[in-house]
C-alpha cells in the first residue's frame, strides 16, 4: 500500500539560507506522525511546501502514491490535505457553521446558501469524529479548545483525510490537550493520517506513532515511537539534554518593585475586563500568571506597561505612582517588556538588528536621547546583546526577519534585560521557540531574578510557570481566583483552577 505522504529530496532556498536541504519524509496512511526540530530546522517550510503555500526548488512529492505539485493550498485541499494553523483563522462574529462553510458554501438551486444541508452534513462530521461543538454558537463565545475543534471540523468538511496540525497544544490547558489527543485518536481510528508539529516532547511521545526529527534543514532521524525518550529527541534536535525551567534557591527581597492596588480596566463598552486586581512583586521575585487565554492576562499586562488605562485603582513602581504615566515614561522609569507576539509588537522585521535593539529605548543611552539616535552607541550595544545572549547572526545589519524565531526572541529579551530595568513584564517568553532557545531564555530569566529583578511572567506553558515562579496566580474572567505555591501544584492542578473546575477560598488577592 502506498504511503499517504512521500517527500524525497525536498530543498528550499531563500537568500542566504537553505531552509530545507534534501529532506525526506514518509508518512504511512492512518498514522500520527510527529515532526520535531529547533526553530529554523525547516519544519514550517516543509509543511508550507506540502500544503501548497510555496514551491520547492528541488525534490518530489507523492500523495497516496501519485506524484503531485501544488501551486496553492486549494490544490492541496483537492488532494485531501488540510492544515490547522497555530493561530486560528476564525471570524469571532460568525457562528461555528458559518465559519466552517465560509468559501465552500453549499448552494441551493435558487442560488442561496443551503444552510439546512450544511447543518446536516457538519453534524455528521462532528459526530463521526467525536468533535462535539454547537454549530449555531458564535465563535467568540467558545473556549480555546472548542475553537480548535472548529478548525479541525473546517478541514474535514472540505474532505481532508490528511491533517497537518501546527503546534496544536500551544494555547491549551492540560485537560484540553487530553481532549485534543482523544480527538486525534478518533480521527486516526476513522482512517485519517495526521502530521503533528510540536515543541513539547512529552506530548509527542504520548500521541505519535512515528517521529521525524529535522535539524538545520535536514532529516536526521525517523523512528517508531517505541522506547524513545524525551532526552533522545532533545539530543537529536539540539545535541544536548532536555532543559528544565526549575529554579532552586529563593532570591526574594523585602523591596517592593511593583504594587497594583484595586486595579480595574474596562473595554470599549465600559464592561470590566479585569476587576479589583491587587498584586505585589518584590525585587528578586518572579510572579507567574496562569489562565486560559482571554481571561484578563493581556489586559493586566497592557495596564502595567501603559497601553491600556486603568478606570480605577493604582500602579506604583518602586514607590512612584505610574497609573496615568505614558508608555515612554514607564519605559524610561525601568519597565521592560517582552511581548507575546514578537513579530507584531516586538520587532520591525524589515529593519536591521541594531535598529531593533534600540526599539523602546531610543531616548536613552547608549541608543540616543530625545532628539537623536546614537548610531554608534546603538551598534555597540547590539554587539553586546549579540554576544551575551547568543543571538546567532552573520552580522547586526541583517533584517530581523532573517533570524530564526529563537534568535529573534533572544534579541528581544537581550534588548530588555540590558536596559537596566526595575521590572520585567514577560508575556509568553518561550512561545514558539525550540528547546535550545527555550533553555537560553530560562537561563537569562533565572540570572535576572538572582540579580534582583522583579518579573511578572505570563505563560501558557504550565511547566515553565511552575518551574520559574516564586508565586503562582490564576486568572479567570478578569479576576484572581487562586494563589498557589509552585512546589505544591501540578500542571493538571493548575488547569483545573484555570477552567473553574477547582476553586480556592476567597483571599485579598494580594501577592507577596
Amino acid at each position: 500500500m502506498a504511503a499517504a505522504i512521500e517527500l524525497k529530496g525536498i530543498t528550499k532556498r531563500f537568500p542566504g539560507v537553505i531552509a530545507n536541504d534534501d529532506v525526506n519524509l514518509t508518512v504511512e496512511k492512518g498514522e500520527i506522525h510527529a515532526i520535531c526540530g529547533e526553530n529554523g530546522a525547516g519544519k514550517s517550510t516543509l509543511m508550507k511546501i506540502l500544503y501548497g503555500m510555496q514551491p520547492a526548488d528541488e525534490g518530489t512529492m507523492k500523495v497516496n502514491g501519485e506524484l503531485v505539485e501544488f501551486d496553492s493550498p486549494t490544490e492541496a485541499i483537492d488532494r485531501g490535505i488540510g492544515m490547522v494553523h497555530q493561530h486560528f483563522m476564525l471570524a469571532d462574529n460568525l457562528t461555528v457553521l458559518e465559519n466552517v462553510i465560509l468559501g465552500a458554501e453549499p448552494m441551493s438551486s435558487g442560488g442561496r446558501i443551503n444552510f439546512a444541508s450544511a447543518h446536516e452534513r457538519l453534524g455528521k462530521v462532528a459526530t463521526e469524529y467525536g468533535l462535539d461543538v454547537g454549530l449555531d454558537e458564535l465563535v467568540e463565545t467558545l473556549e480555546v479548545g472548542q475553537r480548535q475543534r472548529v478548525e479541525i471540523i473546517k478541514v474535514l468538511y472540505r474532505g481532508a483525510d490528511i491533517l497537518i496540525l501546527d503546534e496544536p497544544t500551544a494555547v491549551l490547558v492540560p485537560q484540553e490537550v487530553e481532549a485534543l489527543f482523544d480527538n486525534m485518536r478518533d480521527l486516526k481510528a476513522s482512517g485519517a493520517t495526521i502530521l503533528f508539529i510540536d515543541h513539547k516532547l512529552d506530548e509527542v511521545l504520548e500521541i505519535a506513532d512515528s517521529i521525524t526529527v529535522l535539524r538545520q534543514g535536514r532529516t536526521v532521524a525517523t523512528m517508531a515511537n517505541d522506547g524513545v525518550t524525551a532526552t533522545d529527541l532533545a539530543e537529536l534536535m539540539v545535541g544536548s539534554e532536555l532543559p528544565t525551567p526549575a529554579t532552586s534557591e529563593s532570591t526574594v527581597t523585602d523591596v517592593v518593585a511593583l504594587q497594583v492596588t484595586d486595579l480595574t480596566v474596562v473595554d470599549d463598552d465600559h464592561r470590566p475586563v479585569i476587576e479589583n486586581i491587587n498584586l505585589m512583586i518584590r525585587q528578586g521575585e518572579i510572579v507567574g500568571i496562569a489562565g486560559v487565554e482571554g481571561n484578563g492576562q493581556g489586559e493586566l499586562v497592557d495596564a502595567i506597561i501603559g497601553t491600556a488605562q486603568a478606570s480605577h485603582g493604582s500602579i506604583t513602581l518602586l514607590g512612584e505612582d505610574i497609573t496615568h504615566s505614558s508608555v515612554r515614561h514607564r519605559r524610561e522609569s525601568g519597565v521592560a517588556y517582552v511581548p507575546e507576539d514578537r513579530h507584531h509588537e516586538g520587532l520591525l522585521l524589515g529593519s536591521p538588528l541594531w535598529e531593533n535593539a534600540a526599539l523602546g529605548h531610543q531616548t536613552q543611552a547608549p541608543y540616543g536621547n530625545k532628539w537623536f539616535i546614537n548610531r554608534a552607541g546603538a551598534r555597540a550595544q547590539t554587539e553586546i546583546i549579540r554576544e551575551r545572549f547568543d543571538v546567532r547572526t552573520p552580522n547586526i545589519d541583517v533584517p530581523a526577519h532573517a533570524l530564526s524565531g529563537g534568535n529573534q526572541q533572544k534579541l528581544v529579551i537581550g534588548r530588555e534585560l540590558t536596559s537596566n530595568p526595575s521590572l520585567l513584564v514577560a508575556a509568553h517568553p518561550t512561545r514558539g521557540i525550540d528547546v535550545g532557545a527555550q533553555a537560553a531564555v530560562w537561563d537569562q530569566l533565572r540570572a535576572a531574578r538572582k540579580a534582583g529583578l522583579a518579573t511578572l511572567l505570563v505563560s501558557a506553558d504550565l511547566d515553565e510557570l511552575i518551574g520559574l515562579s516564586d508565586v503562582l496566580i490564576v486568572m479567570l474572567r478578569g479576576v484572581f481566583v487562586a494563589r498557589l505555591e509552585p512546589d505544591e501544584v501540578t500542571p493538571r492542578d493548575l488547569g483545573a483552577y484555570m477552567t473553574g473546575a477547582a476553586t480556592q477560598a476567597p483571599t485579598d488577592q494580594e501577592v507577596g
